[in-house]
């Protein structure tokens, strides 16, 4: 396994500040788009991935030590069977016979809004820390919310033979969007009007996160920071995609500026 480190050009204690900078200079100049070689992006790409979250980077820096079963007696069975007739003494403790498996490992991607809204299927190569090549296939659900795990058993470490493959723990964040704030299953924008908009009334066209145009009528009255709600148009539920959230509709009113003579007249009468 190649070292992150190194791939990125920073010392073991480079602070995140620091992972970044290496990772912006070298993806620029690597990038296929711009001529580079896809499986040194690549590898840019996974070193960035792993020493970027403090969490993977911890597990990355202190490996779980490999458990050598090489140096168990042969009659180790034996032995406890006879002093526990036929239980383990973890069975007489905690009632159940301990399942020693291969390490779980984690990894993170980042999904756009968009993607959490219709879900999405990913597959990637990852190298294991047994040195084995593994595709895996992962079916992100719509909805998804940031910061969700998704368990994928028996497919982390296989180092150790004999013993079941750990798991492997993929965190899936959804990154911030430009125009819409999601709050739990709804989804929040801004709506800008004028003040005599506000005062009239006025009928206007929303376009939803995927693409939908929508005729909203804001009554005449409205006032600033009132929130405005369409049912149905918000995020899916992550576990029961016939329940949707939301679209917030936040009304902000602009009050006019530069007005003529003649309208400060008109409004001083009115």
């Amino acid at each position: 396994m190649s070292n992150y480190y190194t791939t990125l050009g920073i010392s073991q204690d480079a602070s995140q500040d620091d992972i970044k900078r290496a990772y912006r200079k070298l993806a620029s100049q690597h990038h296929p788009d711009k001529g580079g070689n896809v499986q040194t992006f690549q590898q840019i790409e996974e070193a960035y991935r792993i020493l970027s979250d403090p969490q993977s980077r911890a597990q990355y820096d202190n490996p779980a030590p490999e458990v050598n079963f090489n140096n168990i007696p042969p009659n180790f069975q034996d032995i406890f069977q006879d002093m526990f007739r036929g239980q383990s003494p973890f069975d007489s403790i905690f009632g159940r016979r301990p399942q020693f498996k291969n390490k779980s490992l984690n990894i993170q991607t980042t999904i756009s809004l968009e993607e959490a809204l219709t879900g999405k299927d990913l597959m990637a190569s990852m190298k294991l820390p047994s040195g084995r090549d593994q595709v895996i296939e992962i079916k992100i659900p719509a909805g998804i919310r940031d910061n969700t795990t998704i368990k994928l058993n028996g497919m982390g470490d296989d180092s150790i033979p004999n013993l079941p493959k750990g798991d492997l723990n993929l965190t899936v964040k959804v990154a911030n969007h430009d125009r819409f704030e999601r709050q739990g299953d709804d989804l929040l924008t801004n709506i800008e009007i004028n003040c005599i908009e506000a005062m009239l009334g006025k009928t206007i066209e929303i376009e939803t996160l995927d693409r939908k145009i929508l005729e909203v009528k804001i009554n005449p009255g409205v006032q600033p920071g009132q929130i405005l709600a369409l049912q149905g148009y918000g995020m899916p539920n992550m576990n029961d995609n016939r329940f949707k959230g939301r679209l917030l509709l936040s009304i902000n009113v602009k009050i006019l500026t530069n007005l003529t003579e003649q309208q400060k007249h008109i409004l001083a009468n009115f």
